[in-house]
């Protein structure tokens, strides 16, 4: 059997089984615990960064600290949202683009020189304008095509962060909502399906695993992928019983990106 085969043979059995039963009583006893305060939203969510760390980049949204504060300052995802959309209205595509940034990154070092290197790229602004266009008029994953490998420097685990805010600003496609894709989300999905591969019986499980859920670089076919599958669990955990708010997709990336969940315990 093809590499590929096996792939989409476990993507399907993976929308068979979504989260076993441990993880829901997992993340539902997390979120009557350290993560009760996100039971309304994520937008509570925020993280540390050094406003004078990020001098030189530009636009910088108004809504940040300014540029000159030498001490740590706070940003929510609710803020970020509200940068986004005011950047959205002026049709400042490279604004928005710092402002999921900025937020992605936190107090991380090398940060702002990656940001100012993307930024410099002369196909930063219309790639940015043009998926912005598709995430509204069409969805998610469609836009996730248009800027997969379009931007030198600019790779999906930080555009995925800009097409989250990006639908929560401008209301985008009811379902499935865009979500944040990362390494550490990767890392636990690949765990996952590495138990469900076995399970299975699949053959080469753990390479098939490796391939499809690796640490950067996903197609937007494994986008699309897990899009589905982070709502359809979702879904699952809002009828399982354990209290989790409905639609709310985000919440359970929240919790995964946290490590509340080990599928390998």
């Amino acid at each position: 059997m093809r590499r590929q085969d096996l792939a989409d043979a476990l993507d399907a059995e993976l929308m068979k089984r979504l989260l076993p039963t441990s993880a829901i009583q997992t993340l539902g006893a997390w979120l009557s615990g350290a993560g009760a305060r996100y039971a309304a939203g994520v937008g509570g969510h925020a993280v540390e960064y050094t406003p004078m760390h990020w001098a030189g980049v530009e636009p910088w949204p108004d809504r940040f600290s300014e540029l000159t504060q030498a001490r740590t300052a706070m940003v929510s995802r609710a803020q970020v949202v509200a940068a986004v959309g005011e950047a959205v209205e002026r049709r400042e595509w490279s604004e928005a683009l710092v402002a999921s940034y900025v937020w992605g990154q936190g107090r991380t070092g090398y940060g702002p020189h990656r940001l100012k290197e993307i930024l410099a790229e002369p196909a930063v602004a219309p790639a940015l304008a043009e998926a912005a266009s598709v995430l509204k008029e069409d969805n998610a994953a469609a836009a996730y095509r248009v800027l997969y490998g379009a931007v030198k420097g600019l790779g999906p685990a930080f555009f995925t962060k800009l097409f989250y805010f990006l639908d929560l600003a401008v209301d985008g496609p009811s379902s499935p909502r865009a979500l944040i894709l990362d390494q550490r989300v990767a890392n636990i999905l690949r765990a996952h399906a590495t138990r469900v591969g076995l399970a299975m019986g699949l053959p080469s499980v753990a390479a098939v695993a490796d391939w499809i859920w690796s640490d950067g670089g996903w197609t937007p076919h494994r986008y699309d992928v897990y899009l589905e599958w982070m709502t359809a669990a979702a879904g699952q955990l809002a009828e399982s019983g354990v209290g989790w708010p409905v639609a709310s997709p985000d919440l359970l990336e929240l919790a995964l990106f946290s490590g509340v969940w080990d599928p390998t315990a």
